[in-house]
């Protein structure tokens, strides 16, 4: 992407809020990278989005990283997600939310288990509407 396409704002009040937003995403998202269930490429594509409004540098090394850069490029070009991918994300989300739910969650938090249950499903329409790549 050309630097000219970026849109890093002027403000240095607003530019360090997106900036610090982009470290926060980038840092959880590499995290990720080792934590099962903790997802990497969601949380590195709104540290994206975050770092265009911010940093170029950050912005290039996040679309350019060699183990998710692709598809942060591809889910910004409006390409989506591979199907594997999708799989993949819609298996752990629901493995880990039975877990939490059924295990992890006391008996008497039935709130948490149901709100627990409608974010995995929010997360699982937005995969499932999200375009899928080859």
């Amino acid at each position: 992407m050309k630097s000219a396409q970026l849109q890093i704002k002027s403000n240095p009040f607003i530019r360090f809020l997106w900036l610090s937003l982009g470290l926060l995403f980038a840092a959880i998202g590499l995290i990720g990278m080792a934590v099962p269930g903790l997802p990497t490429t969601p949380l590195m594509i709104l540290a994206a989005a975050c770092f265009f409004r911010s940093s170029e540098r950050l912005f290039k090394w996040v679309i350019n990283n060699k183990y998710f850069g692709k598809y942060v490029k591809d889910f910004r070009e409006g390409k989506g997600m591979p199907k594997k991918a999708k799989i993949m994300a819609i298996s752990c989300i629901w493995i880990f939310v039975s877990i939490s739910i059924f295990l992890g969650i006391p008996e008497d938090m039935i709130m948490v288990k149901i709100l627990t249950f409608l974010g995995a499903s929010i997360g699982t329409i937005v995969i499932i509407t999200l375009p899928t790549s080859l």
